[in-house]
């Protein structure tokens, strides 16, 4: 099955909160080698003028990955998995994201783009914190490789 192209402008519903913790955002500036004190150190962010620690920019990612779950999840995508890579990733802040943020997202499928049957699918996820204040918008492009027409005989 190809992908859908009746997912363009599709909106899944939003997220269920997700409450960024501080050791979270530990784990993550550790994990993506992000060394500068206020991604681990309380005083050191609030030196810099934040409640808490301020997650790295690709944090975002954490929650974006709940709205592609969605997308991944709907029966009608054409979407495989197993032929699916995550092309491109880019981030547009309104304000960085701090420990005790509570944020809610929500995807939407902007385009896809059909190359030789393989198949490009942008989609924007707006974070909004627990005001309903926009936060971040996480925008990321999905590589679905076509589907294999050989059958394994030898020519």
């Amino acid at each position: 099955m190809a992908v859908n192209q009746d997912l363009i402008g599709r909106e899944f519903p939003p997220t269920a909160p997700y409450l960024v913790g501080r050791e979270k955002v530990r784990e993550f500036a550790r994990a993506v080698f992000a060394d500068a004190p206020q991604h681990t150190d309380v005083d050191a962010a609030r030196a810099a003028g934040f409640d808490d620690v301020v997650a790295p920019p690709t944090f975002a990612m954490v929650v974006q990955d709940l709205t592609l779950q969605q997308l991944l999840a709907e029966p009608d995508s054409g979407i495989v998995l197993a032929r699916t890579i995550h092309a491109e990733q880019r981030f547009a802040y309104t304000r960085p994201i701090v420990a005790g943020d509570e944020l809610t997202a929500q995807l939407r499928v902007t385009g896809i783009r059909m190359m030789g049957g393989n198949a490009m699918i942008t989609s924007a996820a707006e974070v909004v914190d627990a005001d309903g204040a926009h936060v971040v918008t996480a925008t990321s492009v999905l590589l679905v490789g076509a589907e294999s027409t050989d059958k394994g005989e030898a020519a």
